[in-house]
Parts: structure tokens; sequence; C-alpha cells
């Protein structure tokens, strides 16, 4: 049975369909035609450009009711079937979903001005809305999307006179020019807030323009409102060629603004005029490489009883374990696996590491997608050869349900006895971005997966000859744009099992703290992560390339303001020490990157703690 949207939303980055007038008009029908009307007169054309949309990965189809107001139809000789027009539109879309897929009943706007300025009072406006809004309810809408706004006053009275008479999520969504305000000038992030004041349970933006705009004002209003923010652009701003508006942006170009949106904190996505199945299909690919749909259902749920589960206790999984348990302020360095098949350079850097008094040694799996060793092989060899305890990343992209058992039950068996699990950077970013990646499930599957190991038990529940006995970690961005979402899913990782936690690169303390005020409850300890800036270059980078890595601008300024390569170096080893400073009294240790694999920096950076 399908969620109510609103709690779908919640816990999914949601997709919407493509254009409807502009597939309606590839169909061979004449743009003079009424085709909300269309709903009557062919309703098998219509179910076809639905199923396609369907088929493409849409989680949210709309109807085909966009201009299907009383005001509108009059010039057709159409207002008497209104209510009939907006119920037809309703039943076709509810025909073709199936039971994953939501209906939004599209609503456009009016060509005429309320008054003060035009000749239609707020009531009139009212009314027509109320009227086509109880046809789609009628209908079996799940939502309701008002589009193409650009008159505030008029979305006002929309929202007003819906939330008056019904009880029905609804989008609210203005469209802008290349300056992101609208035709009247109201900039988007003045508009979003009043959007959100009257009602509406998420704003955004459709129409018009191309991604690009859009991901600017996006960055604007997601801090403006505490709603989910909708993004739904055109394929670019048409060009006249040949005396037809043709759109020039490509279904690839919408798939990798996806990834940027989602990145961005964006929660709806989907596409206007211009667009097709294939925008959504790529669109549908880059969203599900960020945010992996879940594929098995529940993601593996476990119930925690702890009397049937017979698990070593944390402190005496590894010797990394013990010392947190001890409260210990813990010290690791993350060695990246080389490019090729040599260790001896990552071997030797972590004796060092271990001379120098570093408690354990991070091995990321295939950061930012990029072709290199195994992080298993690599921690395997590290751990052997230079006797420290390693924590290997393990991500959900590259391997099956099967494969990830297998691998987690021979990696315990080498011996490795820390773990760290994410789902892992997609294919996208990396050196092969044409690479399938299988995310069978995410990092809060994988962590229950992992416990149930931990527990003796297999997938179907069979009992193991000997269980595992890993020390469980989990990601975590304290810099999340949504960071209630990211919050939630913490959540969910504590509950499926995770004992300690590393974040992503701190700079700002602030958003640190923050963060830790919020998870107080879950009372897991928590490692921050520090990357030392020994760049001007390499600030920019973290700031602007590295999704969940936000330099402040106090930082910024500070670095900027250096005069050489050197004193830049120097300046960012000095504000890491800071930071880890700054955090100390919160947190249980430390992971510090090694920018350039050169081993000194992070002792540098260290050296007052170790």
């Amino acid at each position: 049975m399908r969620i109510p949207f609103l709690e779908f939303l919640k816990d999914n980055i949601v997709l919407f369909d493509g254009a409807m007038g502009t597939e309606i008009y590839n169909k061979g029908i004449f743009i003079n035609t009424c085709y909300d009307e269309l709903n009557l007169s062919k309703p098998e054309l219509i179910k076809e450009i639905h199923r396609s949309y369907v088929e493409a990965g849409a989680d949210v189809i709309e109807t085909n009711t966009f201009g299907a107001n009383r005001l509108l139809l009059q010039k057709f000789g159409l207002e008497d079937k209104t209510y009939l027009i907006n119920y037809q539109g309703a039943k076709i879309a509810r025909e073709v979903a199936d039971e994953d897929v939501y209906i939004a009943g599209s609503i456009g706007p009016l060509n005429e001005r309320l008054e003060p300025w035009g000749s239609l009072s707020e009531n009139e406006a009212r009314a027509i809305y109320v009227e086509q809004a109880k046809a789609l309810i009628d209908g079996g809408v799940d939502l309701l999307i008002l589009e193409t706004f650009s008159d505030i006053h008029l979305i006002q009275q929309v929202i007003l006179g819906i939330k008056e008479k019904f009880n029905i999520p609804i989008i609210a969504n203005m469209t802008i020019g290349d300056d992101g305000n609208t035709s009247f000038g109201t900039p988007s992030e003045v508009f979003a807030k009043k959007i959100e004041l009257w009602g509406a349970n998420a704003v955004g933006l459709n129409c018009s323009v191309g991604p690009k705009v859009m991901l600017d004002e996006v960055e604007k209003m997601i801090h403006a409102v505490n709603i989910p923010i909708c993004v739904i652009p055109n394929a670019g701003v048409p060009q006249n060629i040949d005396g037809r508006n043709i759109y020039l942006a490509s279904p690839e170009y919408f798939g990798e603004y996806a990834k940027h949106f989602t990145q961005a904190g964006v929660r709806i996505i989907g596409g206007c005029c211009g667009t097709n199945p294939d925008f959504i299909k790529a669109m549908r690919k880059a969203i599900k490489a960020v945010q992996p749909k879940k594929q098995l259902k529940k993601q593996i749920e476990i119930i925690k009883e702890e009397e049937q589960c017979s698990a070593i206790p944390s402190c005496e999984k590894s010797e990394f374990a013990r010392k947190i348990c001890e409260r210990q302020f813990i010290t690791t360095v993350e060695i990246v696996p080389p490019k090729g098949s040599d260790p001896s350079k990552a071997i030797e850097q972590a004796k060092i590491l271990k001379e120098a008094g570093i408690d354990a040694i991070n091995i990321p799996d295939g950061p930012r997608a990029l072709s290199r060793m195994g992080a298993s092989y690599l921690s395997l060899l590290i751990q052997q050869n230079s006797k420290i305890d390693v924590i290997q990343h393990y991500t959900c992209r590259d391997r099956n349900l099967l494969g990830m058992v297998g691998d987690l039950l021979g990696a315990y068996g080498a011996g490795i006895k820390n773990i760290l699990l994410v789902t892992g950077d997609p294919p996208k970013m990396g050196s092969f971005p044409d690479a399938t990646a299988v995310f069978d499930i995410d990092s809060i599957g994988l962590t229950n997966l992992t416990y149930t190991l931990n527990c003796g038990k297999d997938l179907g529940g069979n009992q193991l000859t000997n269980p595992t006995g890993f020390f469980i970690g989990v990601g975590v961005n304290p810099g999340a744009i949504d960071l209630d979402y990211e919050i939630r899913r913490f959540e969910w990782k504590v509950k499926a099992g995770a004992e300690f936690a590393i974040t992503q690169p701190v700079f700002d303390s602030k958003i640190f703290f923050k963060f830790i005020k919020r998870i107080e409850h879950l009372k897991i300890p928590i490692i921050a992560g520090i990357w030392p800036l020994v760049s001007i270059r390499n600030a920019e980078f973290m700031n602007n390339e590295v999704p969940g890595a936000s330099v402040p601008d106090s930082i910024m300024k500070r670095m900027y303001a250096t005069k050489t390569k050197e004193k830049a170096r120097m300046l960012g080893l000095q504000i890491a020490r800071e930071t880890v400073a700054e955090l100390k009294p919160y947190i249980v240790g430390v992971q510090v990157s090694m920018p350039f694999g050169n081993v000194n920096y992070p002792i540098e950076v260290l050296k007052d703690v170790l």
C-alpha cells in the first residue's frame, strides 16, 4: 500500500515527470487545440504519455489539467466541462500509475490580473481554483502542484482558497527570469518565505529558465524556508530555429543537474517544457546514484533483541574499540589506496604514522568513485606489515547483497575488526562515469546486515558457524543542507547497530556544535573528520567540489590573505590544529586526511595531542 505523499517525501528525493504539452505537440496535436480537453476526446494519447514517464522512473506523474480552470476553458467554449475535464484527467493518470507512483493534480495560472490591478476579485479567483481542485481530488490525486505562477498575489489566493476547503498536500511553484526574480520583480527567497507562511507543503521553481539559473536561486531559497524545495526546469531557454522553438539541453545535461540539485538539498525534481521521458530516465539514474532507491523491502529491517544476539561486547572487539571505551582520545589518519598495484608507499606511511603515535589508519573504499586498489586488500596488507589497527571503509556501490555477505565474512576471517559502512560515491563522479552502480541497499541496510552477521545469522536468519565481531562505524555529515534528514538517517544507523561515527571534514565549528546538540540523545562516540587545507586552491576545491564540505567565509578570507604558497600551507595546518583543539571536548577522536599523500601533514596537525 502506498504511504501518504508527505511521508514518502520525508525520506526520498522525489522525481516528477517531464513535459506534457511538449509531448502532446510532438504527437501531432496542433498548438491551437485545447490540450486539457484531450482528457475527454483522446484519453489513450494522454495515457500513453503518462505511461512513458512511469516507465522512465518518475515517482509522480502530473495530470493533463494545467489550463483546465473555468476562465481559460471559456475561450474554447468548454467552461461547462470544467469538472469533467479535471476529474477525467485525474482518473486517466490513476489508471496508468502503479502502486508506487503518486498523482499530482496540475494547476496553472489565469490570464487575468486580480484587483486592484485587474477586474478579477480575490473571492472569484478562489472559487475558480476551489472548483478545479475539487474535481481533481474527486478523481483521486494525491497532491496538487501549482505551476508557472508569476503573480505572488494570485498564488496566495490559490493556496489560501484550497487550504480552507481541502486537506491535501500543495506544492507551489513560481516562474522566474534570468535575474532570479518573478516578472513582477519578486526575489525567489522572498516569495519562498511568503508561500511557506501561507501553508504550502513545498515551494519551488518551474518553467521559463534552465537548470543553471534555478540552481543559483535554490541556494538562496533553501536557507530561507523550512519546507522542501521543488525544482522543475525547462530544457534550457528555447531557441528559435526556422520558426520553431527548439530546446537544446540534453538528457545527460539534466542528469548532471539532477545530481547538483540533490546535493544542494532539493527534495523534488522534474522536467518542464522541452523535456521528455529520456530526460526523466537520465535524472532517475543520477538521483539513484546520489540516493539509492530502496530496492529491498524495509532495508532488511531488524528488530534488535539483545537477549537473542550473542555479539561480542563493543569494548572487546579491537584495540581501537577498547581505547574508545576507555575514553582515550583517538587519532586516526586516512590513507587513500594507490591507483596501481604497489602498496609499498601506503605501508611505509602507515609505519611512520604508527611510530608517531597514531592509533589507527582509515582506508577509504573507492573514494570519489576513482579506480584504486581495493580497500580490503590494502587494509589487510597495512595491518599485517605495519602492526597498526585499520578501519576499513566498505561501500554499497559495487556489490550485490550476496557479494557483501561474502566480503564481510572474508574480511573478518582475515583479521579486519573495524569497519566504516558508507553508501559510496556514485560512478558519475569518477573515472568511469558509465559504470553501473549496484546499490542493492544503502548504508542503513548495510549496517543492519553487518549487525546481523555479528549476531551470527545470515540473510535468511540461518545460524552461522562463526559469527563476525565487527566494531561498526558509520559516516555522518554535520554540514548537511537538510540537517533534519541527515539526523533522521543517522538515528536509523544507530538503531541498526552502529557503534561509532566519523564525520565529513569539519571546517565550521559552529555548524558542528549545532549538530552535536541535535544528537545528544544518541549516546554514540563521534570522531570528527579534519582536512588540513594546504593551499588556496585546495580550500576552493573542498568548498565547491566535495559534497558535504563547507569552508566558512572567515577561513576562506584568512587563506586568501596569505601571500605565498608556503604561508597558505602553514596557515591551513594551523587552522586544522585550531579546529582539533576547539572540537576536542565534544568528541572521542579525530580522523585527519592526508592531502597529496604527504604523511607529514597529519602528524603536524596532531602534534599537540599525540
